[in-house]
């Protein structure tokens, strides 16, 4: 056995999964033509020739589609999808969904003595890309907070929450996309997921998070997602907001959700806290022409920290930041949130829920 595990050599890759759909339901002459084209259109991207000729890249075919796994930087993959999604916008026939994930793969030797690559950070790629519909460019959360660290992806991300997977695994999803590539929908397969069903078959304090969450939509919800519809540029006053001339131009319709904090005595309810933000960062990555904040990004802001909204809507690029809190003592549950215009520090909306945790089920009409 010990010699066995020593022929195993782990490495981190990069990978991107992508996947013909609806193949199988193509003719054979038309099957041989789309993947001719896909194969053609991967090999000319430059993080592929580049990965390629530095011999920091592995293929793996996969009969309607293929893994690529980058041995170089998280960039790599996500490079490359993007200049492929370009090229094969609008294709009728070559319609591709990819999923993007890093972690440990290792060299295989397969059935037919050809070097392949296995592991987990190929498994979760296909994994991410499953939850996807045609067009979709899914990222794992894991890989998605390295990019986050680049500047020029941050505009791309859009995060999506959790999407159940195979053995009942739950993945954090980011969407990559914008008015050029991607596909900004939200997966059918989150959509169609039932609140219900995961009522029914999560932990208590999971089902009492969830509660709390629907609170909070029902009490602003409307509210918000109304003002997305109208939001603009504040009205000018005699004190001109400061602006940062060399930095891009902020877009109205953008809002930030920055962690709640958990007022409760007891720290272990900080899941409330959590639960609510990732609830609400959810519901408005469904507002198709909203730039929303992923949680990565927002999570240095946690409660506690002196905040200058003003400031953080600049260094996020956001026109509103939505911040709140929430308390529980004895039997009851107090849900606050504010809805802020970061360039004016104005308050745009605040609303209060208070409620017996007995009651977290049942929502004011």
């Amino acid at each position: 056995m010990s010699e066995y595990e020593t022929e195993i050599e782990l490495e981190i890759a990069h990978v991107l999964f992508i996947d013909v759909v609806g193949y199988s339901q193509l003719l054979v002459d038309d099957q041989r033509e789309v993947m001719a084209e896909l194969n053609q259109l991967v090999r000319a991207t430059e993080a592929f020739r580049a990965a390629e000729q530095a011999g920091k890249l592995s293929r793996v075919p996969t009969g309607d589609g293929m893994a690529l796994a980058f041995f170089t930087t998280p960039e790599a993959p996500a490079r490359c999808a993007v200049e492929l999604a370009k090229w094969l916008r609008g294709d009728p026939l070559c319609r591709v969904r990819m999923g993007l994930h890093s972690g440990p793969v290792s060299g295989v030797t397969d059935v037919n003595d050809q070097s392949n690559i296995a592991g987990a950070g190929v498994n979760i790629a296909q994994r991410v890309m499953d939850c996807g519909d045609a067009g979709h460019i899914l990222l794992s959360r894991h890989i998605a907070e390295d990019l986050e660290n680049y500047s020029v992806w941050q505009p791309y991300l859009h995060e999506l929450g959790e999407c159940e997977v195979k053995h009942g695994t739950r993945l954090g999803l980011v969407n990559l996309y914008s008015d050029e590539v991607g596909n900004r929908e939200v997966p059918s397969k989150l959509r169609e997921a039932s609140a219900g069903t995961v009522a029914k078959t999560a932990p208590r304090w999971r089902r009492i998070e969830l509660g709390c969450c629907l609170l909070l939509i029902a009490a602003i919800g409307l509210g918000l997602f109304l003002l997305v519809g109208r939001m603009a540029p504040p009205t000018p006053s005699s004190s001109p907001v400061p602006t940062f001339a060399t930095g891009p131009q902020i877009p109205n319709k953008s809002i930030a959700v920055l962690p709640f904090q958990n007022l409760s005595d007891n720290r272990e309810n900080s899941y409330f806290a959590d639960g609510v933000q990732d609830q609400i960062l959810t519901n408005l990555a469904k507002v198709s022409d909203l730039k929303v904040i992923s949680h990565t990004s927002v999570r240095q802001y946690k409660s506690g920290v002196n905040r200058n909204l003003r400031e953080i809507g600049q260094q996020l690029g956001v026109a509103y930041i939505l911040e709140g809190s929430v308390q529980r003592t004895s039997d009851r549950l107090r849900v606050n949130a504010a809805l802020i215009d970061a360039r004016t520090e104005t308050h745009v909306l605040a609303e209060t829920c208070d409620r017996k945790a007995a009651d977290l089920f049942t929502i004011p009409s």
